[in-house]
């Protein structure tokens, strides 16, 4: 038990930090284009492993050293997806919400929501879709060193699902929302504050216990000093709340990176990653 006891702590003594999140996507110089000039991202790196005929970009708003980024992949010939209904958005803050805005239309995107203040609240929002389908939040906030602030997934328990990113990857729940009159709830985990970095928004609606996962959205990557130890702490997590590692861990062929990879109870996939090998993988 006492060794139990000292990996359920693990997590909170680990240097953790979300990576960036997996998706794909039907035209990769298409999406770039757009990430880059509606949203002002930057283009971080970019690969191609024709063998396995599939390509990646990496795009954010600051080097994958210290920020959160989106790693697109493009499989070769696949050009749509199903995004599914269990998907929400990924989140932009910006200083300027209605020129985001502005910029996303000026390019042909979609905007489904125009700017203004949110139900009950005082922050000024919009939504928008990229050329793929995916959703993104503008929230209109003050300077931050990382714009890229949410990604949204919809969970069939809250509770359940927040014990399991406390107990499985140490995450904090910084905020919980109830909106009653809108029949929904949300939690928002993450490791330091919501203005500063990335979390994770989990919502819940009222009566709502599955969703469809589709085959656009991946999974998020969250870097950890000892990917042998976590992974340990995720299967007590798993046991006690449900979910299941997909991956053992261990290092990756051909690049070596240590990986473990798992579901939560809803099902959405969390990839650990070494935290040196990472940055190894960037020289």
């Amino acid at each position: 038990m006492a060794e139990n006891a000292d990996l359920v702590e693990w997590p909170k003594k680990d240097k953790r930090r979300f990576l960036h999140v997996v998706y794909r996507v039907g035209d990769l110089d298409r999406t770039i284009q757009f990430y880059t000039e509606c949203f002002g991202m930057k283009v971080l790196r970019k690969r191609d492993v024709p063998e396995e005929k599939y390509s990646n970009a990496f795009l954010g708003f600051g080097p994958e050293t210290s920020n959160f980024v989106v790693e697109l992949t493009y499989n070769y010939g696949v050009s749509s997806y199903d995004i599914g209904t269990g998907f929400g958005h990924f989140a932009i803050s910006t200083q300027d919400v209605s020129k985001m805005v502005e910029a996303v239309r000026a390019k042909g995107g979609n905007v489904t929501r125009e700017p203004g203040p949110v139900k009950g609240g005082g922050s000024v929002i919009a939504f928008v879709k990229d050329p793929d389908g995916y959703t993104f939040e503008l929230i209109q906030r003050g300077p931050t060193p990382e714009p890229l602030c949410q990604v949204m997934l919809r969970v069939g328990d809250l509770d359940r699902a927040i014990k399991f990113y406390e107990k499985a990857l140490g995450m904090r729940l910084l905020r919980r929302i109830e909106r009653p009159e809108y029949k929904y709830t949300i939690g928002m985990m993450g490791y330091a504050e919501e203005y500063e970095s990335i979390v994770l928004e989990l919502t819940y609606n009222y009566g709502v216990t599955e969703y469809t996962k589709g085959n656009a959205y991946a999974q998020i990557a969250i870097g950890t000093d000892d990917v042998y130890k976590s992974a340990e702490v995720v299967k007590i997590a798993n046991q006690e709340l449900g979910g299941k590692i997909t991956r053992e861990a261990g290092p990756l062929p051909g690049l070596g990176t240590k990986i473990a990879s798992f579901l939560d109870p809803d099902g959405w996939k969390t990839v650990l990653v070494d935290n040196e090998d990472f940055l190894k993988e960037l020289e």
